[in-house]
């Protein structure tokens, strides 16, 4: 029973269709980023009624995969201008998949502007209500209480923007519950949840209550991938039970590429942070053991994941304090704004998930507003009042709260890392070509998660790589193509550590999503699919108006040496325009 439901925000109406032939084997990023490019005129105003938001959970959501609960966002990015996927790990998508739901599209914009509307959808339809109330409040206030008044987090799953996103600011992020309700996993990149507060959508409730299992064209086939995925994930010592990332998280990253010189600092400054052991993982670990007085394994964000990276850092009375210090988020408020006070970068965080704000976009802004003046590196108090300056609204909130671009024109900042106006997550490409190319060439700006190079480059993933080597323009294709074949299953990807490794773990992706939707799909099919979604992008954006120009890295990297090696990005700009040629 899969189907496509429109929401029109215009006239609050809802009506499910079925889905259109073409679309019949698409889902998650490979739906997204279809319907944008087939249904929003690419040189509309993100925020203007022509723009779409777009949902949708991947081939295999709301099955048994293993750590597969992913759901896509898409639209035109009000902080890019170009096409945007975001996604999260959480129960809602799963719900949406169970509802036989392929796609939620929002469309339209209330004719007048600042009135909220929440929508309910369960097995029942779809309706809507008044959300005014619900607006202005810190998420951790408003998503509790909102899932309490439709039977509880056992019942349902939330989707919500904060405050960032009612005042549209390009920041604003789309936030959705954990499995322990908390509203804390984010789609956060590119400004949807501005988008979202543009068509007046302040949240939408999700119950799959009396829905049916999702349906399996070839359950012999799906049965035999799921296995063969999960004794991949089991064994390898990246996504294994008490491994790296169930021990450390993600910020088990921040030693790492500190030692790889490869931690941008202070901006973009320097690859190494003095303050690195401070905030890494490990110390993640050792505070947590300290405070509560066990140790604090990681927990999973979602249902069904089997890897369990998220994790909480507890106050000193051992009391939870904020979840999840992503090593982005870590990065970002620590090394990044030269803070290495972990309790100071976990109220930036939590600040961050109040207020619906993407915390690399938040974090590389502080950095930038430090460059111009603003406050200092390392003040970690300021940074908070200034955080909260972005909740408030006041005229340097919302300078704040659109970013770091926006913020460099404001303050006269000409060192501002960005590509197509979105700041650089936490790997400096001048010490790591291929995360390099994957920022100048990605149809999203600046984004790692749009090819996860540092496996190789840095973690010795599918063999090991020199990082300071310029010569990597296959391996930004390749990485892009399959990941966003990734992106469309509905698994995490960091399920990339093990299937790059381990070939049967690969293999048992593509038997997944074959045995669900009823194809001959091989793993000759990965790049194919990932190819037929970025060509979509691609060309979006070249509507849009981008150009090989926009696939460049800022100027003063070019330049500028980075300390500890010294290096500058070298990467000729006809390899850069050779990756998609």
């Amino acid at each position: 029973m899969d189907r496509l439901l429109r929401v029109n925000m215009t006239d609050r109406t809802a009506k499910f269709e079925p889905i259109p032939s073409a679309y019949a084997s698409r889902a998650g990023r490979w739906l997204t980023s279809s319907l944008v490019h087939d249904e929003v005129p690419a040189t509309c105003h993100p925020l203007g009624p022509r723009n779409k938001v777009v949902f949708s959970p991947g081939f295999v959501t709301g099955t048994a995969a293993p750590t597969s609960s992913r759901i896509s966002v898409g639209g035109k990015s009000p902080l890019t201008g170009g096409i945007k996927e975001a996604n999260a790990g959480t129960g809602w998508g799963r719900r949406l998949a169970r509802l036989g739901i392929r796609a939620v599209v929002v469309e339209g914009q209330p004719e007048r502007d600042g009135g909220f509307w929440m929508l309910k959808i369960d097995a029942k339809g779809v309706s809507f209500e008044p959300a005014d109330a619900l607006t202005g409040k810190k998420l951790s206030e408003m998503v509790p209480g909102l899932a309490a008044r439709y039977g509880g987090r056992d019942k349902v799953d939330v989707c919500a923007i904060g405050v960032a996103g009612e005042h549209k600011m390009g920041a604003a992020g789309v936030c959705f519950t954990d499995r322990e309700g908390r509203a804390t996993r984010y789609a956060g990149r590119g400004g949807l949840g501005a988008a979202l507060g543009s068509k007046g959508l302040k949240a939408i409730v999700v119950d799959d209550s009396g829905a049916a299992e999702v349906p399996i064209a070839d359950k012999a086939k799906f049965d035999q991938g799921r296995k063969k995925l999960a004794a991949a994930l089991g064994e390898h010592a990246i996504t294994k039970p008490k491994g790296a990332l169930n021990a450390y998280g993600t910020a088990v990253l921040v030693n790492i590429l500190n030692e790889a010189g490869g931690l941008p600092t202070r901006n973009f400054r320097s690859g190494r942070f003095e303050g690195a052991t401070k905030i890494a993982g490990e110390a993640i670990f050792a505070g947590n053991k300290e405070r509560v007085g066990k140790d604090v394994y990681n927990h999973p964000c979602s249902p069904g994941c089997i890897i369990g990276c998220s994790n909480t850092w507890h106050k000193r009375d051992g009391s939870e304090h904020t979840s999840c210090i992503e090593y982005e988020s870590d990065w970002a408020f620590g090394a990044n704004c030269g803070i290495d006070d972990l309790d100071q970068i976990a109220e930036l965080n939590l600040l961050c998930n109040e207020y619906g704000l993407d915390t690399i976009e938040i974090g590389g802004t502080l950095a930038v507003a430090a460059e111009g003046g603003v406050w200092k590196f390392g003040d970690g108090k300021r940074a908070i009042e200034l955080v909260r300056e972005i909740a408030d609204a006041t005229p340097l909130g919302r300078i704040l709260g659109n970013g770091a671009l926006v913020t460099g024109r404001a303050f006269g900042v000409t060192r501002v890392p960005h590509v197509k106006g979105q700041n650089m997550p936490a790997y400096e490409p001048r010490a790591i070509k291929g995360i390099g190319m994957t920022y100048a060439v990605s149809t999203m700006g600046a984004d790692h998660t749009s090819g996860y190079t540092i496996a190789p480059e840095i973690l010795g993933v599918s063999g090991k790589l020199d990082p300071l080597n310029p010569q990597k323009t296959d391996l930004a294709r390749n990485f892009q193509y399959a990941t966003a074949f990734i992106d469309s299953t509905g698994h995490c990807l960091f399920i990339a550590f093990a299937i790059l490794d381990i070939a049967s773990g690969f293999e048992g992706v593509v038997e997944e999503c074959a045995g669900v939707l009823g194809t001959d799909w091989t793993m000759n099919d990965v790049a194919r699919i990932g190819k037929a979604v970025l060509d979509l992008e691609l060309d979006f954006n070249r509507q849009a108006g981008f150009t090989a120009a926009d696939d460049r890295l800022p100027e003063f990297m070019l330049h500028e040496k980075l300390p500890p090696h010294d290096g500058v990005w070298d990467v000729p700009d006809e390899e850069i325009d050779r990756v998609f040629d």
